[in-house]
């Protein structure tokens, strides 16, 4: 199993979703996040003040799921967070030792489903 975490543009969640329920992607967690990277945050200015916001607003997607789905999936969210600019985010995946659903006990595969 792994842990696939995406961080992603906050306008692209909706799409991402979208495909990933088409495909049979039933549970994670979605997270408001915020983060900086290559896009260094942004300058405005409000009421003749010069600020800068270092930290933008993201969404964390995380979902666990069995290896032979990972491709899959990663494909899905690049192909539907894609934008082609700074900012689109990043795609982490960590191995995972064990699930357990709490209210059944179930374990493994049968813990995800």
């Amino acid at each position: 199993m792994k842990k696939i975490e995406a961080i992603i543009r906050p306008d692209k969640l909706n799409e991402i979703k979208a495909a990933l329920a088409r495909v049979g992607v039933r549970g994670m967690t979605i997270s408001e996040v915020s983060g900086c990277g290559l896009q260094k945050g942004q300058t405005g200015v409000y009421r003749g003040h010069v600020y800068n916001i270092t930290l933008l607003p993201k969404v964390k997607l995380e979902i666990v799921l069995l290896d032979e789905l990972v491709e899959q999936v990663v494909a899905l969210i690049l192909e539907y967070g894609r934008t082609g600019n700074v900012g689109d985010g990043k795609i982490f995946i960590y191995p995972v030792e064990e699930v357990y659903r709490i209210r059944t006990g179930d374990k493994g595969k049968h813990a995800l489903k």
